[in-house]
């Protein structure tokens, strides 16, 4: 290796977990940081908004994950900002770590397109405190929907409108559908058919953009059957706590979910490169920044071009790869000359619209309904970490196949708390 000091890893998703892997057998010391103490599966977070997994499930201790490795230390902190002069990690509770070779892998934010306020209002979905907050707004509704007594307000607190017709949404709408009408309905005697609604407002003109256009259709239809209210070409221009303004019609809701888009960690502001409109920073061929080459960006931090000419998308395979690809390089002590590009490995896409309804394109091949449903559970229990997630994750979808009765529909009050009146 052609630098001096422990290889430092921001970001302990995907891109940084497994670059800190690759690097097991490398005679290198590893400080990897991240501002929570797990990994997480972000594909199945929204089942933990739903309920339908708890979050043991989809999440891991990166201190245990690492525990076999003696050459990886693991720092609870949060990253402030990156010295490239004096090459060194600037944390908010401890010591800045100098590094000779660093890795930022930080991930990504929900974007609200400059309009930060509709936060409070409209929550994504790209942690596990989100999936929680999610998951306590979704099963409040219906216990709030249920105390009122006239019919409008009811229908506020059961009315969902999800934001942003990607992956993220039309998984959360086709969850939220399936679960509201057959796993909560049973338990609200007062609950009403008619006043349960989705509604899946896109600003395109097709869900699943990165989709064929023949599977949007599909996943469309699928979403329909289930009762769901599709919206496309619709723009979002304000959010408030009593709903929704989608195009020219104001739509009354206590429930508005943000899937729309993505921002890039505030962090890679302190590169001192340009930033694409997403915040991310473009990376050379090899993924490390221009002008200096033991310093790599990978995951959806990175703006990194493919061979067509555009750039490659924030897809967990994505980021699995390129870890992988910078520990090999730094491992090897590859000199920048003698680098081969990058080039990413696409094995397919894939979504989930509901119970044994999904699309999947795996390379030629376009696939949609339960045997796309059935590839997209066995791909995502594979990549699950350990025997005892994967069995737990497919006992519970077993059972929520067989019963429509998913098991984790706990409100947990905090001390002092007291339900709403």
């Amino acid at each position: 290796m052609n630098v001096k000091g422990p290889v430092v890893i921001v970001g302990g998703g995907f891109g940084g977990l497994a670059a800190a892997h690759a690097l097991r057998k490398a005679q290198v010391e590893i400080i990897l940081i991240d501002r929570a103490n797990h990994h997480l599966f972000q594909p199945l977070l929204y089942q933990v908004a739903t309920a339908a997994l708890s979050p043991a499930d989809i999440a891991w201790p990166l201190r245990t994950l690492f525990r076999s490795q003696p050459n990886v230390r693991v720092v609870l902190d949060d990253v402030l900002k990156v010295d490239r002069v004096e090459r060194r990690v600037e944390l908010l509770h401890s010591e800045p770590i100098s590094y000779g070779c660093l890795i930022l892998a930080p991930g990504a934010r929900h974007s609200y397109f400059g309009h930060q306020e509709w936060e409070a209002d409209a929550p994504g979905l790209k942690t596990l405190s989100d999936a929680l907050d999610l998951r306590e707004r979704m099963l409040m509704a219906f216990e709030r929907a249920q105390r009122v007594k006239e019919p409008e307000a009811a229908r506020e607190y059961l009315t969902f409108v999800i934001v942003g017709g990607g992956p993220t949404g039309v998984e959360l709408a086709g969850a939220l559908a399936e679960i509201g009408r057959k796993a909560m309905a049973p338990d609200f005697p007062v609950f009403h058919q008619a006043e349960f609604r989705v509604l899946l407002i896109e600003g395109g003109g097709r869900i699943l953009d990165a989709f064929p256009p023949d599977l949007s259709r599909k996943a469309q239809t699928a979403l329909e059957k289930l009762g769901v209210t599709v919206m496309l070409n619709t723009r979002v221009s304000d959010v408030t706590a009593q709903g929704v303004l989608a195009g020219s019609r104001f739509i009354r809701s206590a429930n508005v979910l943000w899937a729309a888009g993505n921002a890039a960690s505030p962090i890679l502001a302190s590169l001192d490169e340009p930033l694409e409109a997403a915040g991310r920073v473009r990376v050379e061929q090899d993924l490390s920044l221009p002008g200096d080459p033991w310093l790599f960006v990978i995951g959806d931090a990175a703006h990194c071009v493919t061979a067509g000419g555009g750039p490659l998308p924030g897809l967990a395979p994505v980021a699995i790869q390129e870890g992988r690809y910078v520990a090999k390089v730094i491992a090897q002590g590859i000199p920048t000359g003698e680098r081969q590009p990058f080039v990413y490995k696409d094995r397919g896409i894939l979504a989930t619209i509901g119970r044994a309804k999904a699309v999947a394109l795996l390379g030629p091949f376009s696939l949609s309904g339960l045997v796309a449903w059935l590839a997209w559970c066995f791909i995502h229990v594979l990549f699950l970490i350990g025997f005892r997630n994967r069995f737990r994750v497919m006992f519970e979808w077993i059972w929520y196949y067989v019963t429509f009765k998913p098991g984790a529909r706990l409100i947990y009050w905090k001390s002092g708390d007291k339900p709403e009146r």
